[in-house]
């Protein structure tokens, strides 16, 4: 079993920087490759970045390329999304997800999530 857990989620205006982590716990937790997903009510869940282990690449989905940044800390299992530059789109719930496969865009591919952390910018 894996545990994730989020946090740094918060109300922030437009333009503005959010640090979200998440850290896995869990025998085998360092094994597994992790991804950030987002979602608003009544949509679909949508993946925005992923980190694989094993050869550090990293993975966006184009509307946050060149504002989010994703990174590991190897000794604490904890990967971040770093946001910068945050749109009023990005607004939803921000969730943690592994699996041991190769980072996928699909969410029904991962084993573990974590709870959500709420990000919303204003206007």
């Amino acid at each position: 079993q894996v545990q994730l857990t989020e946090s740094g989620g918060g109300l922030v205006q437009a333009g503005a920087s959010l640090r979200l982590s998440c850290a896995a716990s869990g025998r085998t937790a360092s094994g597994y490759n992790m991804a950030w997903f987002r979602q608003v009510p009544g949509k679909a869940r949508d993946f925005v970045a992923g980190f694989n282990w094993n050869d550090g690449g990293t993975y966006y989905t184009d509307s946050v390329k060149d504002r989010f940044t994703i990174s590991r800390d190897n000794a604490r299992i904890q990967v971040y999304l770093q946001m910068d530059s945050l749109k009023y789109a990005d607004t939803a719930i921000y969730y943690c997800a592994a699996r041991l496969g190769a980072i996928s865009y699909n969410p029904n591919h991962y084993d573990y999530w974590g709870q959500g952390t709420q990000v919303t910018v204003s206007t």
